[in-house]
């Protein structure tokens, strides 16, 4: 079984949210369905089959939080060393082809967001920065096309998720 590292604050919200939907939400849908099956004609009910549709979705939610909680592993990046990149480290690359710097967070799948520049773990480009140290060179095959760039930083400062 594949761990899948997350920060604390995200296990907790995963696990909020399963929570809710198997104690609130599982009895809410239920609900819902004995109402509409008491209406009649199951073939016509279109709240009956609009409950069971979203019945149907959350129970593939739960099943899917019930996975990923349970193959969790919580990682605190501020304590751990970020000589070589790793979960939660901040990284400064320099793009060979035109100078430009960037600068990526390794992060768990559940709390990427590239356009924050939060990058998965899972991610072809953290995958090829993993287990590097400063001054090295990573060659990384994009949609865009094959790109090489220069680790010039590696260090931790602070995830902001929200």
């Amino acid at each position: 079984m594949q761990k899948e590292p997350m920060l604390e604050v995200t296990f907790k919200k995963l696990s909020q949210e399963l929570e809710h939907l198997k104690t609130v939400e599982r009895g809410a849908i239920a609900k819902v369905i004995d109402e509409a099956r008491e209406l009649g004609d199951l073939k016509e009910n279109a709240e009956y089959h609009a409950a069971k549709e979203r019945q149907g979705l959350m129970e593939a939610r739960i099943t899917e939080l019930q996975d990923v909680v349970g193959r969790a592993q919580v990682v605190d990046p501020s304590k751990l060393p970020h000589a070589r990149v790793s979960f939660g480290s901040t990284v400064v690359l320099t793009d060979h082809d035109t100078d430009e710097e960037i600068k990526y967070t390794i992060v768990g799948a559940y709390e990427s967001n590239p356009a924050k520049k939060l990058i998965s773990i899972q991610s072809p480009m953290a995958r090829a920065m993993i287990g590097k140290e400063e001054g090295e060179e990573i060659e990384v095959s994009l949609p865009s096309g094959d790109k090489t760039y220069d680790i010039e930083e590696i260090f931790y400062e602070e995830i902001k998720l929200g």
